[in-house]
């Protein structure tokens, strides 16, 4: 558990979030990794990055398709 961010998940939760992230396409991964910084709010991106072992400048990439509505469309749909 990383200990630098004080809303952090329980031991639990946190293997359970990374077996679910794992099972997630590349996009998925990101999106999901992305949602959980904006839900946890600051300081909460070195904590997700070192929980789903993602890299930072994915995560902000993420961030950005997310809260911009041009660059979310231009993202392929897998269905």
């Amino acid at each position: 558990m990383y200990k630098g961010f004080g809303k952090q998940y329980s031991l639990e939760i946190e293997t359970l979030m990374v077996l679910n992230f794992n099972r997630l396409s590349e996009k998925e991964c990101r999106h999901s990794a992305s949602l959980k910084v904006i839900k946890l709010g600051y300081g909460s991106k070195t904590y997700i990055q070192n929980l789903f072992n993602i890299g930072q400048k994915t995560l902000k990439r993420s961030i950005m398709e997310l809260n911009n509505a041009e660059l979310f469309a231009q993202i392929a749909q897998d269905k």
